[in-house]
C-alpha cells in the first residue's frame, strides 16, 4: 500500500499547488505523511456529512474541491462545525487534501468534466493560462455542440445530465434561440462575462449568477445564460479526478479503492415554482414540490 506522501505527490502532479489563486487554500489540510492509504473518497465539500461518509466507508484519504478553511482560523475547537470536521478526521486517521482553483485551471480540469457531462466538445480554455505554452490550461472552457440545439433543448440536456438539485437550471434569453457554441465554467462564473463575449459563443452555462451582472450581460448581447447549482457544476470533476487517481494507482500497482461521494451537499433543499400571473391577477400561494433537475422552462427555477 502507498504512503499518504506518495499519493499526495501524485495528486500534486495533477493539480500543482502553485497554480492555485493567491487567495486560495489548497493542499493537505490533515494527514500523517507516513500513514498507509488503501481507500480514497472524492467529494465537492469537506462538510461533516461527507467526513462521516468517509469514516463509514473506511477511507484513509478524503479529497475535496472546496477548501475547509479558506480564510484561515485561530482555532480548531470542536465547538465549531469546522473544528468538529478536523477532530473527526484526526481521530480516525483520515487525511484531507484540497484541489480548488488549481483543479479549475488544470488540463483536464473542472470545466472539462462539466463539458463532458453535457456532451460538449472542448475547443479551448475560456481564460487561457499564460504560463501554458500549449494553450490548454485555463479557467472555463469554450465548447461546440455535437449538433445545434435551442436554448430550451440545451437547458433540458443540462437538467438531465447534471446531478439533480432543488434549483434545477435557470435560463436568461430566448428559449427558441439556436445554439452551436457554448462556454462553460464550473462554480461561480459571472465575473467571466467579458471573456464569454470575447469568445463569441451563443450561450454560457455556469453557477451563482446574480441579478445585476445577468441584466447587464443581457443588455450587451443576445447571449443566452444558463445558471445551474454551484455544487452540480463541480461534482462531475469528482468522477474525472477519481478516474485519474485510478489510472495512477494501476500504473504503480497501488491497488487503491477509489470512490466518489453521491451525497448531495448543495445547500438548497427545496423549490417552490412561481406561476405567471398578469398584473391584475392575485399572486398565488406558494406550492412546494420535490427537488428535481428537470423543471420545464415554463416554470422558472
Amino acid at each position: 500500500m502507498p504512503r499518504l506522501s506518495e499519493v499526495i505527490a501524485a495528486l500534486e502532479n495533477l493539480w500543482p499547488a502553485q497554480r492555485a489563486e493567491s487567495w486560495d487554500a489548497v493542499g493537505t489540510v490533515v494527514g500523517d505523511p507516513d500513514q498507509e492509504v488503501t481507500r480514497v473518497l472524492f467529494a465537492v465539500d469537506p462538510v461533516q456529512e461527507i467526513v462521516d461518509e468517509a469514516l463509514k466507508l473506511g477511507a484513509d484519504l478524503l479529497v475535496t474541491h472546496h477548501p475547509l478553511y479558506l480564510r484561515g482560523t485561530t482555532t480548531v475547537a470542536a465547538t465549531h462545525f469546522k473544528g468538529r470536521v478536523v477532530h473527526t478526521l484526526i481521530k480516525n486517521d483520515i487525511a484531507l487534501h484540497v484541489a480548488h482553483t488549481n483543479a479549475d485551471t488544470a488540463d483536464p480540469g473542472v470545466s472539462d468534466a462539466l463539458a463532458g457531462a453535457l456532451d460538449l466538445r472542448v475547443t479551448g480554455p475560456l481564460v487561457p493560462d499564460p504560463s501554458d505554452p500549449e494553450g490548454r490550461r485555463g479557467l472555463g472552457r469554450v465548447c461546440a455542440l455535437d449538433h445545434p440545439l435551442t436554448v430550451r433543448e440545451f437547458a433540458a440536456r443540462a437538467a438531465e445530465r447534471l446531478p439533480a438539485t432543488a434549483q434545477g437550471i435557470r435560463v436568461a434569453g430566448d428559449p427558441e434561440a439556436v445554439l452551436r457554441t457554448v462556454a462553460v465554467s464550473g462554480g461561480s462564473g459571472d465575473s467571466l462575462f467579458d471573456h464569454v463575449r470575447a469568445a463569441g459563443v451563443d450561450a454560457f452555462l455556469t453557477a451563482d449568477l446574480r441579478h445585476h451582472p445577468v441584466s447587464e450581460a443581457r443588455a450587451h448581447s443576445p447571449l443566452a445564460l444558463l445558471d445551474a447549482a454551484h455544487w452540480a457544476t463541480e461534482w462531475p470533476w469528482c468522477e474525472l479526478a477519481a478516474s485519474q487517481l485510478d489510472e495512477i494507482s494501476d500504473r504503480h500497482g497501488w491497488d487503491l479503492r477509489v470512490h466518489v461521494s453521491k451525497t448531495v451537499t448543495d445547500p438548497w433543499t427545496a423549490h417552490a415554482a412561481s406561476a405567471h400571473p398578469s398584473p391584475a391577477t392575485p399572486l398565488p400561494t406558494s406550492a412546494s414540490r420535490p427537488p428535481t433537475s428537470s423543471d420545464p422552462l415554463g416554470a422558472p427555477n
